[in-house]
């Protein structure tokens, strides 16, 4: 009986889903100047915050049928979107207060937007003329943002039964979102690769910038790693970098009966093998974890810690060049956060040192991976979102 059902509830996952949205990218050779200042970078960042707002404003006169017909999803939580929508909201109108500081430096994107009524107005009103000095990234990041909105979108509209990173189940959890304006902090995740491989280059890179990441690795990744080598090496490969855990193995988390096994395994390994580099921190493969594990993470002395700029460098759909141009474009909207790379693949190689490049005069920070928030309830309580009818079963994966 139990496996008819796990059967039938796949079945409707299937049915309930079509394929993932299309992942977001954009040039950003159309932007016609370099972020050769702070006074630059707010004013690319004041252009993609009103540029996603118009978009998240347009979403909201689509109706529910409507919705479903652009997420490909025959039945979506309504409640959740709201939900979220609600915080993008807030967000950009936080952003966008943060960049219009600089306004007297340039006036570029500049409008008046002191509350939440004015943003939403600014956001219906928003429109590049076509003899404007940035036309040519107008229409450009208008795809853009029309494209990652549905992926936030799609991801909001299976929350909570599918769990992501598109929300917290609780105060424990770090989304990226409790850090200061123009603060970035680097991950790697699903490693360590083999010797000598993208892992060292990651890690030795990072030393040679002086700057810090976390590294989650996955347990059996990092067992075959200590077979091959030595705890020695493993130490000498992570050295002044820190190290989380992602699982035993990446799988997800929220319907795997040996869950716990995993993550206490994982952290177990870590702590004897790289005892002056471990965070207690659990990264949730697919962002997938049990709405009910708080107590269970508390119980270990673990937090969970989501992201919430994805390079989307692991999917095989993006060049390395697409992908540090997605993560700067997410870096001007977002304008803080943990930016989510991965050491299995090799286009972080490419990628983040163009990035480092690109925003080396614009006076960001790039936080010390041991500088966790050591107050959850400063981020606030999450809204709690209630189950419905209209949400599915969960799958393995995406």
């Amino acid at each position: 009986m139990r496996i008819v059902l796990a059967v039938c509830a796949c079945l409707f996952w299937f049915e309930a889903h079509a394929a993932m949205p299309e992942i977001a990218t954009m040039d950003r050779s159309v932007w016609p100047e370099q972020l050769e200042t702070p006074a630059l970078f707010d004013v690319a960042s004041r252009a993609e915050i009103l540029a996603f707002a118009h978009a998240l404003s347009v979403s909201e006169t689509q109706g529910e049928e409507g919705l479903k017909q652009r997420l490909g999803l025959r039945y979506i939580n309504v409640s959740s979107l709201n939900v979220v929508r609600h915080r993008l909201w807030q967000r950009l109108l936080e952003n966008y207060q943060a960049a219009q500081k600089s306004c007297d430096e340039d006036a570029n994107f500049c409008v008046l937007v002191e509350d939440m009524d004015q943003l939403r107005q600014r956001a219906e009103e928003y429109k590049v003329s076509n003899d404007s000095f940035y036309a040519a990234w107008a229409a450009p990041s208008a795809a853009f943002h029309e494209r990652y909105l549905t992926e936030l979108l799609y991801m909001a509209a299976l929350f909570p039964q599918t769990s992501s990173e598109i929300e917290r189940y609780n105060s424990d959890e770090m989304s990226g979102d409790e850090m200061p304006d123009r603060t970035f902090m680097l991950n790697f995740d699903s490693g360590p690769g083999p010797v000598d491989g993208n892992t060292d280059w990651l890690a030795d890179f990072m030393r040679q910038q002086k700057m810090t990441a976390t590294f989650f690795v996955l347990g059996k990744n990092l067992q075959a790693r200590l077979e091959s080598s030595s705890a020695s090496r493993l130490q000498a490969l992570y050295r002044q970098q820190c190290v989380g855990v992602q699982g035993w193995e990446y799988r997800s988390h929220s319907n795997w009966v040996d869950w716990q096994d995993s993550v206490q395994r994982s952290v177990g390994l870590v702590e004897r093998v790289l005892p002056d580099n471990f965070v207690p921190l659990f990264r949730p493969p697919y962002g997938h974890r049990r709405a009910d594990s708080g107590e269970f993470f508390r119980s270990q002395h673990l937090r969970v810690s989501l992201w919430n700029i994805d390079a989307q460098d692991a999917t095989g759909r993006l060049s390395a060049e697409q992908v540090g141009d997605r993560v700067l474009t997410l870096m001007l909207l977002w304008r803080k956060g943990t930016v989510v790379f991965h050491d299995q693949g090799n286009k972080a190689q490419s990628a983040l040192p163009l990035l480092l490049a690109r925003t080396a005069q614009s006076e960001l920070i790039w936080d010390d991976c041991r500088n966790l928030s050591e107050n959850p309830e400063e981020q606030g309580e999450p809204t709690v979102i209630e189950e419905g009818e209209e949400q599915v079963p969960e799958a393995d994966s995406p």
